[in-house]
């Protein structure tokens, strides 16, 4: 499938992105000097609006064109686009193998990349059952609080009305996915973010070229404007990725903007990765006078972490940490849909990490990787409604709270870093703390079988104040409790409410 770009189309190509970069230097200009375009200018000014502290959770959708691919593919890494044409960038071990059999499947299943390449998948994504309000709603539901669709992955096919000509409105769907999720969120009363992965993209099709035309609209695809290796330091592709960026700000007005990959630094980019964040933020203290109501995420984390807010991908933190942060994970096991894939962490695992991750100042961010037309897979759905069930018990120490003096204890050590998020079972010794409004919540985070004792908070320790009353949240059984040099025990209740994990409502004199 051959397709020649028409002048015409070019041209107004061309000129809207210069216009998109002409306007992002202007609104630099309107908004004076609140940030400057500086990682310390960042670090002083970023301030993370309440919404997101006290909102504590959120949906990620990965959904796009490999969402159509044959869902009985082998594990592609998320990566079907860049794995289909070969090895790329010297690839090795295991990375190599995956590779070498997703071409193989491809090869067998669709054709030779030669002849049917990336954007023969494009007609087969289609989203013909996509309803945005239907899945907010089943979203707010199950407890999320802000919504956070992909607008852009690694394969350059924007997911919303774009001046790059790969677009969901000019092809597969043929829907602005981005503003449909916008308004739904708007009606549903939720937060709304978006998330880009695109500088990688010049890289990501390198294996694809030797495939390509010159000229052709698959070209734009592609990104054979760009050299692949030597991307970072082209001013043509550092502006491009501006412009399509600026261009989601300007259009959507995110509350929320992640970027998911890579950026213009300082060195080669002309600082145009901070240049858009910052103008992200002051764009928004305009408009607020002077209040920041938006947030900017992001997986740098040589950086200093008081300039935006971190994204720990898959990992986690060991103990509490200064500024909010966002545990992302994936209830998928590979982003992207695809049936056989397989998440590692158990529903109850689940729960007990998002928990430790609250505790300890984190927002939680679960991916759901929709299947091609738009539907919730049945495993991702049984994440969602087990963690809504326990939210509906327990939120009152969740939404709204704050870290305790400690984030917990018990035997399970977790490990900070990004892609090491915990596998293991919790149980009943592994205790989390949060507060909100003078009063102490503790969640035991697997159902106790005996009495709790919490060591933290024996008499003459951490807790300095008297306990008024313990009560167990989503139960009406009166909590027995003692309190000494040894600990508070509280005894096992007869009826426990929820499956996964139980939270104590401590009042304090």
């Amino acid at each position: 499938m051959k397709f020649d770009i028409p002048d015409s189309e070019q041209s107004r190509s061309i000129a809207l992105s210069i216009a998109v970069v002409a306007l992002c230097m202007w609104s630099q200009l309107a908004v004076g000097q609140e940030i400057k375009p500086t990682w310390e200018s960042m670090a002083e000014h970023y301030d993370v609006p309440e919404w997101f502290i006290d909102g504590k959770i959120g949906v990620w959708t990965h959904w796009g064109v490999p969402s159509a691919s044959d869902e009985n593919r082998p594990n592609d890494g998320s990566h079907y686009g860049r794995r289909m044409y070969g090895p790329n960038d010297g690839e090795t071990g295991g990375q190599l193998k995956m590779t070498e059999e997703l071409t193989a499947f491809h090869t067998k299943r669709y054709g030779p990349p030669s002849e049917f390449g990336y954007e023969d998948l494009v007609p087969l994504f289609k989203g013909e059952k996509w309803d945005p309000d239907a899945l907010v709603k089943y979203f707010k539901d199950c407890g999320a609080r802000f919504v956070m669709p992909v607008a852009c992955h690694h394969d350059n096919f924007d997911m919303y009305d774009s001046f790059h000509p790969w677009n969901s409105v000019n092809m597969g769907p043929k829907r602005d996915t981005l503003k449909e999720w916008k308004a739904a969120a708007a009606k549903h009363g939720l937060k709304f973010g978006v998330s880009t992965h695109l500088y990688w993209s010049p890289r990501f099709f390198n294996a694809a070229r030797k495939h390509q035309t010159p000229g052709t609209l698959e070209s734009k695809l592609f990104n054979m404007e760009f050299d692949p290796k030597n991307y970072p330091s082209q001013d043509s592709w550092n502006g491009h990725w501006y412009a399509r960026c600026w261009e989601i700000i300007e259009k959507y007005d995110p509350d929320m903007f992640n970027n998911d990959a890579p950026f213009p630094d300082e060195k080669r980019g002309n600082s145009l990765g901070v240049k858009l964040f910052s103008s992200y933020i002051n764009r928004d203290l305009k408009e607020n006078n002077g209040d920041q109501t938006v947030v900017f995420s992001c997986k740098s984390g040589n950086l200093n972490k008081a300039a935006f807010t971190y994204n720990l991908e898959r990992g986690s933190s060991a103990d509490i940490q200064p500024e909010p942060w966002m545990w992302a994970t994936d209830l998928s096991g590979g982003w992207f849909y695809r049936k056989g894939a397989v998440n590692r962490m158990s529903i109850p695992v689940m729960i007990g990490n998002a928990i430790d991750a609250i505790s300890k100042n984190g927002v939680v961010m679960m991916n759901v990787a929709l299947r091609g037309d738009g539907t919730v897979p049945e495993n991702q759905a049984a994440y969602l409604n087990a963690f809504g069930d326990f939210l509906k018990t327990n939120g009152e120490g969740i939404y709204g709270s704050r870290p305790w003096k400690i984030f917990g204890e018990g035997p399970l050590k977790i490990q900070g870093g990004r892609q090491g998020e915990n596998h293991d079972s919790f149980t009943q010794e592994d205790i989390r703390f949060t507060t909100k409004d003078g009063t102490l919540y503790a969640f035991a985070l697997a159902l106790p079988t005996s009495d709790i004792t919490i060591s933290t908070l024996a008499t003459g320790g951490l807790l300095d104040q008297e306990i008024a009353q313990i009560s167990l949240m989503g139960s009406d059984e009166q909590v027995h409790w003692t309190r000494s040099p040894d600990g508070l025990t509280i005894k096992r209740p007869e009826t426990l409410p929820g499956k996964h994990a139980i939270g104590f409502r401590i009042t304090l004199q």
